[in-house]
């Protein structure tokens, strides 16, 4: 047994017997032959920033990250349902050349992968929503700003030199929720995404469980953030008193104030069904983003990926869609592309590469996702965007 004095060589042992072809679907990781990164040039693909964050992160800091709702099994869905999309690769295409770019609401970016609204990134590293504006402005990508930011959408636009979208929680104070969407309309935001998933509530347990393991107080350092809204700089100068976001006394009636209320394209997050795309057309919404919010809203036990092709069809062109959740390769991306999507969001994978290393972290993340994405694209014979085709995928029965 001397071969083996330690774990690596075991595994690397492991990695070449007959044994392995045994293991059952990702019980090998080859993440566990390698120590815990310790710069962003040395990544291979963006889940070596998954133990790099933990590391870096405390407890109650990361089980808000890593939260799902209830038992976690839509959080996981969202990216296992990857797995029963195979890709149809095309062969004898000129693919020397790529176009990549996507073109969203007038504005053209140089990839259809995008960065999602992350509340409070102050938590995650000092630089927070900045320093990803940042990574942002210097890959020429769209980042979407949570309403419950650390810093000001007017600081984080400054820090991309650009516009960002904002994402929105109304909240039950209309006229409130209409001097914040004023607010990011003056910033020079084009675009409002209304995230409308958390309306009935949610069960975070995750979090709650890492939280009670943390003996900090969170707010000594850096404000809680799980408190109330109004220590948020998107509230500054509003009365607060007795406000909530998120009301479930929301109906579709609020879109149309929405819309009524601001020039900005109005988005909704959180759609996951025909009917309610359906809905969405009808009340004049500019665009749809498919999402269950990370599996963090409802334990639906469904992948955004799974919800995607009955909205896109309901859509019928008339409105982009996009998707987010679960994406961690850049194939995944291209299934989506393939499956009608316009672009697609990541979220907890620039979060682990902002935690570990900030800007550095997020911009190599954004380059993994766009190399491996670009990959794809060549090896199905898609030269642009547009090319990405539905016959270069095959959505094969969960059960079979």
């Amino acid at each position: 047994m001397e071969h083996f004095r330690n774990r690596r060589n075991f595994l690397k042992f492991l990695a070449a017997s007959p044994l392995f072809a045994s293991l059952p679907a990702r019980a090998w990781q080859t993440h566990t032959l390698d120590e815990v990164l310790a710069t962003p040039k040395d990544a291979l693909d963006v889940m070596d920033f998954e133990a790099a964050a933990r590391k870096a992160l405390p407890p109650a800091h990361w089980g808000y990250m890593a939260t799902g709702v209830d038992d976690n099994l839509t959080r996981d869905a969202n990216h296992e349902a990857y797995k029963h999309i195979q890709l149809r690769p095309r062969k004898l295409v000129d693919v020397s050349k790529i176009d990549t770019r996507v073109e969203l609401f007038g504005t053209t970016y140089e990839s259809p992968i995008f960065l999602c609204p992350v509340g409070a990134q102050g938590m995650f590293h000092a630089d927070g929503e900045l320093g990803v504006a940042r990574a942002a402005q210097a890959k020429k990508a769209l980042q979407i700003l949570s309403t419950v930011t650390t810093h000001s959408v007017e600081d984080v636009i400054k820090a991309r030199g650009g516009p960002v979208w904002y994402q929105l929680y109304a909240v039950s104070n209309w006229a409130h929720t209409e001097k914040v969407v004023k607010r990011a309309e003056d910033a020079g935001c084009p675009v409002v995404a209304w995230t409308i998933d958390l309306l009935a509530g949610r069960n975070t347990e995750t979090a709650s469980r890492f939280r009670r393991i943390d003996t900090r107080q969170c707010a000594d350092c850096h404000g809680e953030p799980f408190g109330s809204v109004s220590t948020r700089p998107m509230f500054d100068k509003l009365d607060m008193q007795g406000v909530v976001m998120n009301s479930p006394t929301f109906t579709w009636e609020y879109v149309d104030r929405l819309k009524k209320a601001t020039r900005m394209k109005v988005v909704l997050k959180g759609i996951e069904t025909r009917e309610d795309a359906r809905l969405c057309v009808e009340h004049g919404v500019d665009g749809i983003l498919v999402s269950n919010h990370g599996g963090r809203a409802t334990e639906t036990y469904r992948g955004t990926i799974e919800c995607l092709p009955e909205v896109v069809e309901a859509v019928g062109g008339r409105i982009p869609v996009m998707v987010d959740g679960g994406i961690r390769r850049g194939t995944d991306a291209y299934k989506a592309l393939a499956l009608g999507a316009r672009a697609v969001g990541i979220g907890r994978p620039y979060i682990w590469g902002l935690s570990a290393f900030g800007q550095p972290g997020v911009e190599k993340v954004i380059d993994i996702l766009r190399a491996e994405f670009a990959l794809t694209m060549k090896q199905c014979g898609a030269r642009s965007i547009a090319e990405i085709s539905r016959s270069t995928v095959l959505v094969r029965d969960a059960n079979s």
